[in-house]
């Protein structure tokens, strides 16, 4: 096997480690939201403002430059990019506070499919057939964790959980396609578009001091992570395999409340869960048995 096939085989792997580290500390966000303790726009503001400060700082410290520079070298697609990450976390909270949190994250989960479509059509990637199958299983894998507390919910809540639907599979496009943009700059433009977007809302001296510091943990460190780890996840997997793991938090995230909080989730959960992690097993488990059969390329 040549270096460059045992090369492609290795960065795939890298690839699924970071989205699935990703995916992994994203899905703490139902819990410290919970443990926040103040409004949600509160909440978007403090999470956007100290997110953007961080990975600023850490933008600074490796480039000399601040986030904003990142637009002046990539034009358009970083700005956009930043944009997206503001729509997509601003959009979900929304969604959540306009309707019920099941028609939210079903909608949301509509994420992969919006990311295939725009791979295939802007990107002209194709899409394998076993990707489209992976999605369809775990869309209804959330379908099942949510069965039975689907009711109607406010047209508006729902029109912006499908918004940050949209605005996911469009940002993990554009970063597939413009790999050479620095992701934690454009995760930090985020943030202070999420910030500037929730001040109007927001009651920013509202918190107690246990809520600033579960405010702190949030935006300093879980959602810098966890957004910087998916976004460099898109330059070795494709934008749809990045989407899929962001419906781990579907499972994980009830798991973790259940754990601090002891709210236990319906048996329907456990079992859409399963049906989740079987689906990602079995799609990527193939990739990553090849890559640890491959031995380090000696010959060329």
């Amino acid at each position: 096997m040549t270096t460059h096939k045992t090369l492609i085989k290795t960065e795939y792997s890298r690839g699924i480690f970071l989205a699935l580290t990703g995916a992994f500390v994203l899905s703490f966000d139902s819990l410290l939201i919970r443990l926040a303790m103040v409004d949600p726009w509160t909440v978007l503001f403090w999470r956007g403002l100290l997110m953007g400060l961080t990975l600023s700082l850490v933008f600074y410290r490796n480039c000399r430059k601040l986030p904003f520079w990142e637009i002046k070298i990539q034009g358009s697609a970083a700005l956009a990019s930043g944009i997206l990450f503001g729509v997509t976390s601003t959009g979900f909270v929304i969604s959540i506070i306009n309707t019920h949190v099941a028609n939210s994250v079903l909608i949301f989960s509509t994420a992969p499919m919006f990311a295939a479509i725009f791979t295939r059509f802007i990107l002209k990637e194709e899409i394998r057939a076993g990707t489209w199958l992976a999605i369809l299983a775990v869309m209804a894998g959330v379908a099942v964790v949510f069965k039975g507390s689907l009711g109607t919910g406010n047209l508006m809540g729902d029109l912006f959980a499908l918004a940050a639907a949209v605005a996911v599979g469009g940002n993990y496009t554009i970063l597939r396609r413009r790999p050479q943009i620095k992701r934690t700059a454009v995760v930090s433009l985020g943030g202070f578009a999420t910030a500037a977007l929730a001040f109007f809302w927001a009651a920013p001296l509202s918190p107690d001091l246990s809520s600033f510091m579960v405010l702190g943990l949030m935006g300093m460190v879980q959602m810098p992570l966890a957004s910087v780890l998916l976004a460099v996840s898109t330059r070795k997997l494709s934008s749809p395999e990045v989407s899929l793991f962001l419906l781990l938090e579907a499972i994980l995230g009830p798991f973790w409340v259940w754990l601090a909080l002891r709210e236990s989730p319906p048996a329907m959960t456990w079992l859409g869960g399963l049906i989740i992690l079987i689906t990602l097993t079995l799609y990527f488990a193939p990739s990553l048995r090849r890559d640890t059969e491959v031995k380090p390329a000696h010959r060329v």
